[in-house]
């Protein structure tokens, strides 16, 4: 199986803004397992000062923080849904965010690329960031020197 490639995807300006502008981030595929990159991530991120809702089948809480089964079950406003799932997730995941009406950005974590779900998202005025980790992002984009 070939790799697709972002055709899709926000520049590092863009990135920087979004990381500096939005606060509230649901994590898809979050694990309460340490040495999984999701939990580093979700860590990380909570650390840096964002309000992070784990999305897990199980668990109750994740680093503390209240786990939920879907986006739908989030009742705080979500500005950036965080993708740890095979790329074929992401269309439902797209059309999740669409029925919330409240998500600002989708992102996907590295190795994982939809073009098409990421077109349907802009097209509904949802801003796109592919094949990034946003861990690695705001490391270098914001974490003081």
């Amino acid at each position: 199986m070939e790799c697709e490639m972002p055709s899709i995807n926000s520049n590092p300006q863009e990135i920087k803004e979004y990381l500096e502008q939005y606060k509230n981030i649901a994590i898809i595929g979050a694990s309460p397992n340490p040495e999984k990159d999701s939990n580093k991530v979700t860590k990380y991120m909570i650390e840096a000062g964002y309000n992070v809702f784990p999305i897990y089948p199980k668990e109750d809480t994740i680093l503390g923080q209240k786990v939920y089964r879907s986006l739908k079950e989030i009742p705080h406003k979500v500005d950036i849904v965080v993708v740890f799932r095979k790329p074929d997730a992401v269309d439902a995941i797209v059309d999740a965010c669409i029925e919330r009406g409240d998500i600002d950005l989708l992102w996907t974590q590295l190795g994982i690329v939809n073009n098409s779900a990421a077109k349907k998202a802009k097209e509904h005025n949802i801003n796109v960031v592919q094949n990034l980790c946003i861990k690695i992002e705001h490391n270098r984009l914001l974490a003081k020197k």
